[in-house]
């Protein structure tokens, strides 16, 4: 049996669908504001839908000990206009695993794994989630706009704060 190292972040692969369909679960279900898609549509879908999910994306997990314990994922713009840009989404972290910088690690392996495809990555964080905040600012990422009553959720509205880095910046 192989040593399995304590922290390992690494791009998923179509194998991890299960873990992967586990942790966005509890992240939809913990965190409902803070993301578009929902518990309840993502619950109904087969595990072959988070199997494909994981193969047409760029999703990097966060293993301690083995477990699938924070994921992150990347995705470029369409469209020769915007091929330039990409996304951050989708980040979590379980409770359990929270203050060890998995944060910090996974949206560093999402800026790596950006550099040399797009100029900047974007991404939109729930206003309220000061700690979030904080990381993406650490992280190197800016302020660029805010969107009011970004995503309503039980009838209240939750605004989202616009950022970006500019991956050109890194290069001294």
């Amino acid at each position: 049996m192989a040593d399995i190292p304590p922290l390992q972040i690494r791009r998923l692969e179509t194998s991890d669908a299960a873990l992967y369909r586990d942790i966005r679960l509890e992240a939809l279900e913990r965190n409902p504001e803070a993301f578009a898609s929902t518990f309840e549509r993502e619950n109904a879908q087969p595990l072959s839908w988070f199997e494909a999910v994981v193969g047409r994306a760029d999703i990097f997990g966060a293993f301690l000990d083995g477990a699938l314990v924070g994921i992150a994922g990347y995705a470029a713009q369409d469209g020769s206009k915007q091929a330039h840009k990409g996304l951050l989404w989708g980040m979590y972290v379980r409770v359990a695993a929270r203050n060890l910088d998995l944060g910090k690690r996974l949206v560093a392996a999402v800026l790596d794994h950006a550099h040399g495809r797009v100029e900047m990555v974007q991404l939109t964080v729930v206003n309220e989630n000061k700690a979030a905040c904080r990381l993406y600012g650490a992280m190197g990422f800016v302020e660029y706009g805010f969107e009011k009553r970004a995503l309503k959720q039980d009838g209240r509205y939750f605004d989202e704060v616009l950022m970006v880095k500019f991956l050109d910046e890194d290069l001294s």
